[in-house]
């Protein structure tokens, strides 16, 4: 694995992690740390993951959010420019071919919480705290917060986050959706291990058309959605893992995936 200041990437048979290893700062992103993971990103999709997990360094942040004070005298233009890295990099995450999984283990504000929706699955510690606070620094969200959270909470609640910048424990997150789970801050790592072991675990093509299906649902009209599908359902025809599955269905067996 290539060797980044900010950020590590671990491989663990079939599941990797990819850490944002800033804890003196919160793990906050700077252009390096975003530079990385997009850099990451590209290696652990050449490497052939099963699952990636996302997830901070230390016992306090998953990611606090971006860096202010590169932030603070940007212009309009190094402004975008900052917004599109941004953006970049949690298209590269909703897009990467397996399941990505963020662990969030404490704080995950602004840019850190815009990551984390960019993921598949979101599992929390029951210390963590979730928000887009970027209202009281002057702005928005500017790295896919406005479109994702009103998606995956409703507009009502994406609203009132955005808005008033609130911040909201794990357990209020788990109600409203946010997350997926919340697990005890010493079980996380353990959890988020075994549930993406699972997930590596499951026929690889399948999965990928699985999650490019479901990302579809937000992208198009549901007609469209419908046609997508049935391609990519028909396409998993004649595969190993097709084949395998229902084989090892008819036969009562556990299945050999490749």
């Amino acid at each position: 694995m290539s060797d980044w200041e900010t950020i590590s990437l671990d491989s663990d048979g079939e599941v990797t992690t990819l850490t944002v290893d800033r804890p003196d700062r919160l793990n906050a992103l700077n252009v390096e740390t975003l530079e990385a993971i997009d850099e990451a990103l590209d290696v652990a999709k050449s490497e052939g993951t099963g699952a990636l997990v996302l997830t901070g360094a230390g016992d306090d942040a998953f990611v606090a959010g971006a860096d202010i004070s590169y932030m603070q005298d940007l212009s309009t233009p190094e402004a975008q420019a900052y917004a599109e890295l941004g953006h970049r990099v949690a298209d590269k995450i909703e897009r990467f071919p397996a399941p990505v999984v963020a662990a969030i283990n404490g704080y995950a504000f602004g840019g850190g919480c815009e990551l984390a929706l960019a993921c598949d699955l979101r599992v929390a510690s029951e210390d963590a705290v979730i928000g887009q606070t970027e209202i009281d620094l002057g702005i928005i969200p500017g790295w896919g917060g406005t479109q994702r959270l009103p998606r995956l909470v409703g507009d009502e609640l994406a609203r009132r986050l955005v808005f008033f910048g609130e911040r909201i424990d794990a357990q209020d997150a788990d109600e409203h959706g946010l997350v997926g789970e919340v697990v005890a801050a010493d079980q996380l790592d353990d959890h988020v291990g075994e549930l993406a072991a699972e997930l590596a675990a499951k026929p690889t093509y399948a999965l990928a058309a699985a999650k490019e299906a479901l990302n579809q649902a937000h992208e198009t009209s549901q007609e469209a959605g419908l046609r997508y599908e049935r391609r990519l359902w028909s396409g998993l025809f004649g595969t190993h893992d097709q084949r395998e599955g229902m084989a090892a269905f008819l036969d009562d067996r556990d299945p050999d995936f490749e």
